[in-house]
């Protein structure tokens, strides 16, 4: 069995959770163990598309890692939180309420090539260990800038102190930290409070198949084995 499957990932579930029940469908369905992987992480948090691969089409990763993604956000504005989301200790910076045009030039100081400083509580590796283990040990350090694009941020919604937002951003964008930027920016502070990836490249969520909903059954008609129409 080989292709690639988009998975609408849950909140709560790992990247990894969603590679082993999915490792474990097609071991089922093929009686052998068949490699499984996938073409980039998602926060536990985070809900939305991933695209598993199976069998062959793993060494396929690096053809899917690098590519823009598009995202759902919201966000909360005169508090932050030590990990940029909703599992951190939360601080309240400003009860100052920006207007819609200031929230607005925030946002466009960040479109196009940007510096952005990745959250401590990310899977970067410091010296071989993963930076939000050493931010949880207490030992956390600063990391570098890198350069990331923003190709666009549209507003869906701004209902003080709660935005809604789609950012449409190249590979290696952190969302929090864009989303830190913008508070920062706007000298009130903010975290974010929910991400749902929407699309990685031309793959959409809509044609993913939930992962609870993934089974045995409905594996095999699920998968893209044309790699180039799908590309």
């Amino acid at each position: 069995m080989n292709g690639i499957l988009l998975i609408d990932k849950p909140i709560g579930w790992t990247s990894f959770d969603c590679v082993a029940k999915t490792r474990s469908i097609v071991r089922a369905i093929e009686g052998k163990k068949v490699k499984v992987g996938h073409a980039g992480t998602l926060d536990p948090l985070a809900s939305g598309l991933m695209i598993v691969l199976v069998g062959s089409f793993t060494k396929k990763a690096e053809l899917l890692t690098k590519k823009d993604k598009i995202y759902e956000v919201r966000l909360k504005l005169g508090v932050k939180s030590t990990t940029g989301d909703e599992e951190g200790t939360k601080s309240i910076i400003s009860d100052s309420i920006p207007g819609s045009d200031d929230l607005a030039r925030a946002i466009d100081k960040f479109i196009g090539d940007i510096e952005q400083t990745p959250p401590i509580h990310s899977a970067i590796k410091v010296n071989g260990v993963r930076s939000y283990k050493l931010a949880r040990e207490g030992r956390a350090t600063e990391l570098k800038s890198r350069p990331v694009k923003i190709n666009s941020i549209s507003l869906n919604e701004y209902s003080y102190p709660s935005i809604s937002l789609t950012a449409d951003v190249s590979s290696g964008t952190y969302i929090r930290s864009l989303v830190e930027d913008i508070g920062d920016s706007l000298g009130v502070g903010a975290y974010t409070t929910a991400i749902r990836r929407t699309s990685i490249d031309n793959f959409k969520i809509e044609d993913s198949i939930e992962m609870e909903a993934l089974n045995v059954d409905n594996i095999e008609q699920r998968l893209i084995v044309d790699f180039d129409t799908a590309e």
